[in-house]
Formats: structure tokens, sequence, C-alpha cells
């Protein structure tokens, strides 16, 4: 799943992409590199982040939708606003991709169950401004396995159907370091659940600390090859798909596994 920021203040690329025809061109690009699925945003959700209106998300994110899909790429919508998400699936978009698990917009889970959409449900303790004085847990994994399961239920119950679900343990939101390590660790807890997995580690803080000195970081386009290595480790342990920004660099890390034998090629998605 190749990352498609249409925002000015994505904490990776914003404002890179924000104009529309280079949003478009970029997105051809990702499918050209290998991307199966093009996740096309229009809210940055780094840490503080302030959310745009409505209106300024269908701005940013539609026109692009609907130019991919024409060009027959698969595309997802990544929204926290049902609106949104009906719009974009009316585009052609074929996938919601939902940083809050539907918590954000209590109608996002009827436009799933209408739409029957395959949908993201990430764990979710609040909106950016404020998540990562959510970051505490007993049992990171336990925890976030349980609150997971308890979210699917949920939507279950609100007409979500089963094969609709994916879920994504929601690395770097309301986590420290530490507690994105431990959930890659314990993956297999997750996968276990039963559903289909999401991993997104592209370019996060965790990765640019790991083996620096305190106070030491790698820049945001220097963290790719950690990216690549942890979404190989990801698709080892049987995720359904890996988001990334940088495509090649995680095909090529997958390329490399599975001529190993590391990655079977039913695993590289």
């Amino acid at each position: 799943m190749g990352v498609l920021n249409v925002t000015p203040d994505s904490f990776s690329d914003g404002g890179q992409w924000a104009d529309g025809d280079a949003a478009i061109a970029h997105g051809v690009q990702l499918a050209a590199e290998g991307a199966s699925i093009v996740d096309i945003g229009g809210e940055s959700t780094r840490p503080g982040a302030e959310r745009p209106s409505e209106l300024e998300e269908l701005r940013r994110v539609i026109p692009v939708v609907h130019a991919l899909t024409e060009q027959g790429i698969t595309v997802s919508i990544d929204t926290m606003r049902a609106e949104v998400a009906r719009a974009a699936i009316d585009a052609g978009a074929t996938i919601i991709n939902d940083v809050s698990g539907g918590l954000a917009d209590p109608q996002m889970p009827s436009v799933v169950a209408e739409t029957g959409a395959p949908f993201v449900v990430m764990h979710w303790r609040g909106h950016s401004v404020d998540m990562q004085d959510r970051a505490h847990y007993d049992d990171v994994v336990a925890d976030v396995r349980a609150e997971l399961e308890a979210r699917v239920s949920t939507l279950r119950d609100q007409g979500v159907g089963d094969d609709q679900i994916i879920v994504d343990p929601g690395i770097g939101f309301a986590k420290t370091a530490e507690h994105n390590w431990a959930l890659l660790r314990g993956l297999e807890r997750i996968i276990d659940l039963g559903w289909p997995v999401l991993i997104g580690t592209s370019r996060k803080a965790f990765l640019g600390r790991i083996g620096r000195a305190e106070g030491d970081e790698r820049p945001l386009d220097r963290r790719d090859v950690a990216t690549a290595i942890t979404s190989a480790f990801a698709a080892r342990r049987g995720v359904w798909g890996v988001r990334v920004h940088d495509v090649t660099a995680t095909v090529d890390a997958l390329d490399v596994a599975a001529a190993l034998g590391v990655v079977n090629e039913e695993e590289r998605s």
C-alpha cells in the first residue's frame, strides 16, 4: 500500500503532493513501482496536527481518487469522515482506511455497511492533537489486541460484515517507541485475532531513533531502509499488507526476503 498524502502538513511529505496534478502523477508512480493499493489521505494524522474542514478534505482527495481509479489503479481512502469515505467510494475507491476505526464519526459504520467496502480498523485512542497523552498501557500487545477485538465486535453489531474487516494495531498512534517495538515483536498475537492485518511503520519517529544517541535522529528521508526492514519482518509474520511511502525500497526488501526463503510469494502485499 503506497501512501499518497494530499496535504500541506503531513509529517513526512506535507506539501509535496498537495497540488492535484502532482498528487495524481505521484499516485501513478507508486503503482508503477509496485504498490498494489494507493492510499489517498487529505488529513494529516501526525502528532499535534489540526484537522481540516470536511469541505477542504473533500476538495483535496476526490479529484485524485477519480483520476487514479479511472486509470485502473486500486485506491483506498484514508479518512475519519463518513461523508468523505462515501464520496471517495462513489468516485471509485474500493477500501476505506480509518485510523479511528470508525470512532471519530458515528456515521462511519453505516457508510461502511452500506458500501460493502473493506474497512481498515486501526487501534485509536484519540485525535492527533493529544493522542500521545494517551500512550499508557499495562501490556501494550494485550491491551491493543483487546481494544481491537472490542471495536470489531461493535462494528459487526452495527452491520459491518466479517469479510470487510482489516485491523491495524496503530504503530505510532498513542504509542511510545517501546510500545511500537513491542507490537512488532508481538504481531502474532494481533494476527491470531483472525482478521487481515495492515502494518504502517513508514518513516515514523521510532525508526529515526533506533541505534542513535539520545537527541540524535535520522531525518525523515533516511528512514526508508528501516521501514523496508520492518515491513519485510511484518510480511514474514503473515500480515495482509504494509503501508509505506517509498514503495521501491520495500518491494526490494520483500524480493530479497523471498529469494532467501524468508518471505513466501503469497505473503507479499
